[in-house]
């Protein structure tokens, strides 16, 4: 008798979606201009931040195996186990990302490829860079579905979430491989 009305969710879900756009426009143009913006010439040196390109590639790593393991709890039907690992797998993420913020922050711009494959390496970088922006609003609705426990709507756009996100975690670290090793 208490449930809410049709309307009242969808009026809640197009808050809850319009925020998760609006907050991904934000990171994603913060992240944007912290790489490709100026930054104060006084910053860069202050804290050394050497070790960053290291733990980002390592939870970049870690969540894609979050990701592989969530995948596969949710096909055994362990869907309590499943939420708390993909939970984990968003933490990691989202650690990653104040990582890379800080990095960029304190460094004075990315590390040039000065590999052999430079072909292959912006092939990677490029698709890596601008799924990672599609990626972050997807997994925010992804979680916010699952949360609400819109099961259908929760499958729909993790189908869809889950490769790009899982591409963008193995490809970060196929990137630190290619610029660092």
């Amino acid at each position: 008798m208490n449930e809410p009305l049709p309307d009242a969710d969808s009026a809640r879900d197009g808050f809850w979606l319009r925020l998760i756009l609006l907050v991904s426009a934000l990171l994603v143009g913060a992240v944007a201009f912290l790489i490709l913006g100026p930054r104060p010439s006084a910053l860069e040196g202050r804290l050394d931040v050497s070790m960053l390109p290291a733990l980002n590639a390592t939870l970049n790593g870690a969540a894609a195996l979050l990701l592989l393991t969530g995948f596969a709890l949710v096909r055994a039907g362990r869907v309590d186990a499943h939420r708390k690992v993909m939970l984990a797998a968003f933490a990691t993420s989202a650690a990653f990302l104040v990582s890379y913020v800080v990095y960029h922050w304190f460094k004075a711009g990315p590390r040039p490829y000065l590999g052999a494959h430079r072909g292959v390496y912006l092939t990677i970088l490029a698709t890596h860079v601008v799924l990672a922006a599609v990626v972050l609003p997807l997994q925010l609705v992804t979680l916010y579905r699952g949360w609400r426990m819109q099961r259908d709507k929760h499958r729909r756009v993790a189908r869809v979430t889950f490769p790009l996100w899982l591409y963008v975690s193995v490809t970060g670290v196929v990137i630190f491989w290619m610029l660092y090793r």
